[in-house]
C-alpha cells in the first residue's frame, strides 16, 4: 500500500509498505476512505515531536471501513464505518478509569498513531484497543461530516468541557485556526453570555464572522484593550489559547479576569514561562495538556442531530497520491486554505 512517512526531520516520502496485520485480539484493521493533514503532523516534521519515530506513518485524523478485527474486539466489526481516535487507550489503567486517556500507561498509550505507531495517511491502518479506538458512524453521517472527530474535534470539546463555562461568562478564544474553529463550535454549545474570537488572519478572522454572527473577533494587537475596555470584570472569565505562539500564552494569562481559568490547548514548539511576579494576584487556575478523546460517541450525537457542523472547515481535497502538495499549502496558508481532506 502507500504510505506517507516520517522519513527523518524535515522529510516526509510516500512509500510502498506492507499492508498492516492483526498484532493482538483486540486489535482491528481498517481501510481509510478519508484523512487530513493537522498542524501536529508539521510539528512532527520539523522536529518539534522528539517522541515522534523516524519510518513511521504518519496521520492521525482519518475515518475508514472496518476490514479485520481481533477476536476480543466487541464493539465494531468487518464493514462498520468509524472514525478512529488520535489516541491509543486501554481502557483499563487508572489514568483511562479515570477519563484521563491522554496519560494511558500502555507502551503506546496517548498520542500514539501517526508518531510512535503507523498512522492513517495511508490506505490501511492497524489501531490498537479497538473497542476504545473506534467509533461507528451513524448512517446519516457523512466521512466528511465524522473526519475530525478522533482529533481537533475531540480537543475542542474537550477543552470547552474542562473550561467549566457558565451561562455568563465571557470566553476569549486565541486562535481561529482548524482547532481554535472546533473548539469555537464545542464553547457554543455551552451557551456562554459572550464568545470573542482572536485571530491575526483576516481570511480567518472573516471565515468566523460569516459562520457565527454573533460572534466578536479581534486582532491580536487590539485583544487586550478590547478585553479589558468591553468587559465588566475586567477581562474574560474563561481564556482557551489553542494559537501556540509565545504572544498567544502571554496574551492569554494578560487577557483573563482575576480567578479566572485558562486552559491551553496549544502545542508549542519552545517553552513557555509564566513571569509569575508580574501575574502575582491574579489567581488564575491554569489546565493544559493534551486532549483527552474520549467523548467521540457525544461529539458524533451531537454531529447527527445537526449541532456540530465542521465541513465548511474542508476547503481543498486531494487524493493521497497528491500529499506532497496537500501539506505544500497547507504549510504555506495559501488559497484560504483550512483543511484539507485526503483520500487514497
Amino acid at each position: 500500500m502507500k504510505a506517507y512517512t516520517y522519513v527523518a526531520p524535515g522529510r516526509f516520502e510516500l512509500l510502498d509498505k506492507p499492508k498492516p496485520q492483526l498484532q493482538g485480539p483486540r486489535d482491528a484493521i481498517v481501510r481509510i476512505t478519508l484523512g487530513s493533514i493537522c498542524t501536529s503532523d508539521l510539528h512532527i516534521k520539523h522536529g518539534s515531536v522528539p517522541r515522534a519515530v523516524p519510518g513511521i506513518t504518519v496521520g492521525h485524523e482519518m475515518v475508514g471501513i472496518v476490514e479485520q478485527t481481533g477476536s476480543e474486539v466487541r464493539t465494531v466489526r468487518p464493514g462498520d464505518r468509524v472514525t478512529v481516535n488520535v489516541e491509543t487507550f486501554c481502557g483499563d489503567c487508572f489514568f483511562c478509569r479515570h477519563g484521563y486517556v491522554n496519560n494511558c500507561t500502555d507502551p503506546h498509550g496517548g498520542w500514539a498513531l501517526g508518531c510512535r505507531i503507523d498512522g492513517g495517511q495511508a490506505e490501511y491502518v492497524r489501531v490498537p484497543y479497538a473497542d476504545q479506538g473506534l467509533n461507528r458512524i451513524p448512517d446519516s453521517v457523512s466521512d466528511e461530516q465524522a473526519l475530525f472527530v478522533g482529533d481537533i474535534l475531540a480537543t475542542g470539546f474537550w477543552a470547552a468541557r474542562i473550561s467549566e463555562i457558565k451561562p455568563d461568562d465571557t470566553v476569549l478564544i486565541l486562535g481561529a485556526g482548524p482547532t481554535g474553529l472546533c473548539t469555537l463550535q464545542c464553547v457554543l454549545l455551552h451557551r456562554p453570555a459572550r464568545v470573542i474570537v482572536c485571530e491575526p488572519a483576516p481570511e480567518r478572522a472573516r471565515f468566523v464572522r460569516e459562520h457565527h454572527p454573533t460572534v466578536e473577533v479581534v486582532a491580536p494587537q487590539e485583544c487586550l484593550s478590547f478585553v479589558r475596555q468591553r468587559c465588566e470584570r475586567g477581562g474574560a472569565d474563561v481564556v482557551i489559547e489553542v494559537a501556540g505562539a509565545g504572544d498567544s500564552f502571554r496574551l492569554a494569562w494578560e487577557c483573563a479576569r482575576p480567578n479566572a481559568i485558562v486552559t491551553v490547548v496549544a502545542l508549542y514548539d519552545q517553552p513557555q514561562m509564566l513571569p509569575l511576579p508580574e501575574m502575582y494576584g491574579k489567581n488564575l487556575t491554569f489546565k493544559t495538556g493534551g486532549v483527552d478523546g474520549c467523548d467521540c460517541a457525544e461529539i458524533l450525537r451531537l454531529i447527527d442531530e445537526g449541532r456540530i457542523d465542521t465541513t465548511p472547515l474542508i476547503t481543498h481535497r486531494y487524493a493521497l497520491s497528491e500529499i506532497e502538495e496537500a501539506y505544500r499549502l497547507f504549510e504555506t496558508r495559501e488559497e484560504g486554505v483550512i483543511k484539507v481532506a485526503v483520500h487514497p
